[in-house]
């Protein structure tokens, strides 16, 4: 096996995280974290409803119902953030995140950064943007790396071929 054909340590973080945004319970978007350190992986969060309670895919989302625009109100949701459940699956186990990395599918939140910040976490990489300046300023000013994925488009054989 070519060297170069395996992926890197983001590209395999990221695909991990895109797996346990599946798991996801969200009516509006499915997020997925992973906290990673010394290349081993941590804990796993994806948004919902903390444990044992109703999942909006059962109790509907009232943000929806309330006509709540994406980014704003979050306090109006039943679920917790993908970060958020990735940070107290740590806490929960025993599992210390200082130092470490988490890859998430989409940028964190204001409330999100903060709770980064506390728990010790020096960089982020995620794959998609999202609309909260707060967060960015946070997050830079408490000096945590934030890193946009971007994947590398692989070429198969028969693309190569047709280009030629």
């Amino acid at each position: 096996m070519p060297k170069d054909s395996r992926p890197s340590w983001d590209e395999y973080f990221m695909d991990i995280t895109r797996v346990v945004a599946t798991r996801s319970t969200c009516l509006r978007r499915q997020v997925g974290a992973v906290i990673v350190k010394d290349k081993r992986l941590l804990t796993s969060g994806y948004n919902g409803a903390p444990q044992g309670l109703e999942h909006c895919l059962e109790a509907g989302c009232l943000r929806e119902k309330m006509g709540v625009l994406s980014g704003e109100r979050h306090e109006l949701c039943r679920g917790l953030h993908a970060e958020q459940n990735a940070i107290v699956q740590a806490a929960l186990h025993g599992v210390g995140i200082a130092g470490s990395t988490i890859y998430c599918t989409h940028q964190p939140c204001s409330a999100c950064a903060k709770m980064i910040i506390n728990s010790g976490i020096r960089r982020i990489v995620f794959e998609y943007p999202y609309p909260d300046e707060l967060a960015r300023d946070l997050l830079n000013e408490a000096g945590v790396e934030c890193d946009c994925f971007q994947a590398k488009r692989i070429t198969t054989s028969n693309e190569s071929r047709s280009k030629n």
